[in-house]
């Protein structure tokens, strides 16, 4: 996680993410969201597992994604995340996307909403909230 609050992860584009042009299918840009989401809870301490265990899950509620290019098989991408909201029941995470030259090839957002073993929307965890005050998010 850098001083700005952005955690980094690094993907090389596999032959399979690519479509008919070569290119990553426009799809696979969700994917790589979640890595990155996922990468950053890790980060946090508190990844997706323990989410799960404790009873909770971080469910899709919405999902934006705005493509400026695009890169094409073998290629290593970074995905830039923050987690730019987080209050009562939600989450906000914001990506950015970036080529090995650093240039932005896409952006966007998902939306979670937090629920319990009973599917009913919950708070999100204590623990996991101190954590992100801390970090100044919320």
């Amino acid at each position: 996680m850098d001083g700005d609050g952005w955690h980094e992860t690094k993907i090389r584009v596999r032959y399979k993410d690519t479509d008919r042009l070569g290119v990553v299918y426009y799809g696979n840009y969700l994917t790589y969201f979640e890595i990155g989401r996922a990468e950053y809870m890790r980060d946090l301490g508190y990844p997706y597992s323990r989410v799960e265990s404790e009873g909770f899950n971080l469910v899709v509620t919405e999902a934006a994604v705005k493509y400026q290019g695009n890169v094409g098989y073998d290629s290593l991408v970074t995905v830039r995340t923050a987690i730019t909201e987080a209050r009562g029941a939600r989450m906000r995470f914001d990506y950015k996307v970036l080529g090995e030259d650093g240039n932005l090839l896409v952006s966007g957002h998902t939306a979670h909403g937090c629920i319990n073993a009973n599917k009913k929307p919950s708070r999100i965890p204590p623990e996991l909230m101190e954590i992100l005050q801390r970090r100044k998010i919320g």
